[in-house]
Parts: C-alpha cells; structure tokens; sequence
C-alpha cells in the first residue's frame, strides 16, 4: 500500500492544539496534558506548558490548581522575605549619606511645623502646606549614632515581621505608623521644633511584633524588655521625640493587631480598613494642628 510522501501514520492522527484546533501539534502541557503547538508552549523547568497553566498555575484544566503558601496575615510568601527591609535601609543610608553631603538638607527634609518668621526667612512648615515633610522626616538622619540604632533595629524587627505579614502588609504597618508618628509630633510639639528619623515608623514593627508573638504564643518577655528599655530612653534622654515614638508605637499595635487578627473571610477589608481608621485619626490631628498654627 502507498502512502502519500512526507506524511507517516502517526502524523495522520495527531490532535490540534486545544487554543488553536486547526494546528496538529505532538507536544502536550506537562501540567494538564492538553495539545499545545509550538505558538502556545511556554518552556517550563521541565517540558512545556499552556498558557493557562502559567497563568493560574493549572486551575483551568485538568490538573488540580495549587494553591500558593501564605503567611500568617494571609500574604504571599515570598524567595526573598527581606527584601523591602534591605530597601528601606538603603533608602536612610542614601538619604543619610545626602545629608552628610548638603547638611542644609536635613531642614528641608525635617518634620516641622512651622519656622518662626525672621528676616529674609520665610515661614515654612506643615502649617504652610508642606505636607511631605511628614515622609520625609522618616527617613531623614543626622548623627551616625541615630542611623546606626535605627537600621539595626530596623533589620532586627522588620525582616522577621516581613516574612509574617508579606510585604504589603509590612510596608503598610510601617508607613503607618511612621505617620501616626509625625502627625503625634506635629499635634504636640513646639511648631519650631525639628523632628527626624525612622523611630516612629521602628516603634510601630515594636508594637506590630509584640502582637504577632502574643498571636503566635511566643514568649513575649524579650520584645517587653526590649520595648521598656527603648521607652526609658525615650523618657529620660532630652531630644528624642517621645511623641514620635509614642504615636508609632500605638499606630503599630492597632494596624498590627488587625492585620494577624482579621478573619480570613474578610481579611483584606478588615486589615486594610484598619489601616485606612488610622490614617482617618492622623488626618484629623493635622488638620487640628494646621488651624491651630495658621
């Protein structure tokens, strides 16, 4: 019997591609099993596979979708669980590093409410609409000493709280509580008075960490002990602004406890509007201390 040239019995019977029918294809998805021609392969650490199966790891087809590990608040656990912490130190070490450069710098970067007016001067401040220096002032440093204490509480606090929460959920605990922080600073000190440094937003991963081990039932003796020590500097050393710290610390126990505390039906909503009633009593104590000063 004669067979038509090029053409063998198993390329008279191979399927099409399940995206496209009309293409016979001898390559399946490692995953589903479902034809793919080679427009549709997506190299794999073993074979190929669909589309779909990159995109939803299996779920739409025949194989059961796996489903990706979460941390305790309900984050993605990720290969690095540090990285943000690395991030946000490197951002204080350039900015420290900047100011070490251009030492004026750290007055325009500082937390203040309102410079007294003075010749050639002029005022400027939160008061005068100059919000941003809320943020900045988190990451604004000016003695060594300060930086140092800071990015090494900074690492210690935040890698592990990182890896319980995932990064969104850190970077909003941090954020935060930096904020409620500067907002406690700006209701309750002296306009003129400059305020700096990631205290704040690090008192806050104290506060969100003292909460995540009483979740977990961890021994709660070391972070208390670490907490009191930093709050008896806080207290008896002039200079540091307890307000700063104060403020961080409870915004890190209340968006902390909402974070590892929500239900898991409604844990978004619950973590993050959590969050969002914080921020709504930051808001307030600026728009306070903003009529107050003009």
């Amino acid at each position: 019997m004669n067979q038509e040239a090029g053409t063998s019995p198993e390329a008279q019977n191979l399927p099409g591609c399940y995206r496209h029918p009309d293409r016979e294809t001898g390559i399946r998805c490692t995953r589903c099993e479902r034809p793919i021609c080679p427009e549709c392969m997506v190299s794999a650490s073993v074979g190929f596979q669909c589309p779909d199966c990159v995109r939803d790891g299996g779920g739409s087809g025949p194989a059961p979708a796996t489903a990706r590990p979460r941390t305790i608040a309900g984050g993605t656990v990720t290969a690095d669980p540090r990285l943000f912490t690395k991030i946000l130190i490197g951002i204080n070490v350039a900015v420290f590093i900047a100011i070490q450069a251009k030492a004026s710098l750290a007055t325009d970067l500082s937390l203040v409410g309102a410079w007294p007016p003075a010749p050639f001067q002029p005022t400027e401040g939160v008061a005068d609409g100059q919000y941003y220096r809320l943020v900045t002032s988190m990451f604004a440093h000016q003695e060594i000493w300060h930086i140092g204490f800071n990015m090494m509480s900074l690492w210690w606090l935040g890698g592990p709280l990182e890896a319980a929460l995932g990064r969104a959920r850190y970077l909003t605990v941090y954020f935060v509580s930096g904020l409620a922080g500067g907002a406690l600073a700006y209701l309750l000190a002296s306009p003129s008075t400059a305020t700096l440094g990631a205290s704040g937003a690090i008192f806050g991963l104290f506060g969100a960490t003292a909460v995540l081990m009483r979740r977990l039932n961890y021994d709660l003796r070391p972070i208390i002990a670490l907490l009191v020590i930093n709050l008896i500097f806080t207290f008896s050393w002039s200079g540091i602004s307890w307000q700063a710290h104060i403020g961080g610390l409870v915004a890190g126990l209340i968006t902390g406890y909402g974070m590892v505390h929500a239900p898991r039906e409604r844990r978004a909503l619950v973590q993050y509007g959590t969050s969002a009633l914080v921020l709504l009593v930051v808001a307030v104590m600026i728009v306070v201390r903003t009529a107050q000063l003009t």
